[in-house]
């Protein structure tokens, strides 16, 4: 599976951005999906992910009520809808699938694409 990560840019504070994940391959539908994002000099560290038909997701507190994932399997694409952003979500937005369930580990994922900057002014 090869990913490809895009939508990202620059936004101000509070406002909103759609990052989507496009897949190639087959079997897309059998694969959760996750995101991450890398801020300069922090770890990685998990945003969000959705389970395979789309029906469970997940986020950390810290975007929780903000951001919400979804994916459209019949087009192989995954979202992250980003919004009341804050400087704190500047970062490279990352993709990742793994085909067990949801997982907040980075880890336990299998595939990742190339990154999407975010970056949000105060």
């Amino acid at each position: 599976v090869q990913l490809q990560a895009s939508g990202g840019g620059l936004v101000q504070a509070g406002g909103s951005l759609r990052l989507s994940c496009t897949a190639s391959g087959r079997s897309f539908n059998t694969y959760a999906v996750g995101w991450f994002r890398q801020a300069p000099g922090k770890e990685r560290e998990f945003v969000a992910a959705i389970s395979s038909n789309g029906i469970n997701s997940y986020y950390p507190d810290s975007v929780k009520g903000r951001f919400t994932m979804s994916r459209d399997n019949a087009k192989n694409m995954a979202y992250l809808q980003m919004s009341s952003l804050k400087p704190e979500d500047t970062a490279v937005y990352y993709c990742a699938v793994r085909r067990l369930g949801i997982t907040f580990v980075e880890e336990g994922y299998d595939f990742w694409g190339q990154g999407t900057q975010v970056t949000v002014s105060s």
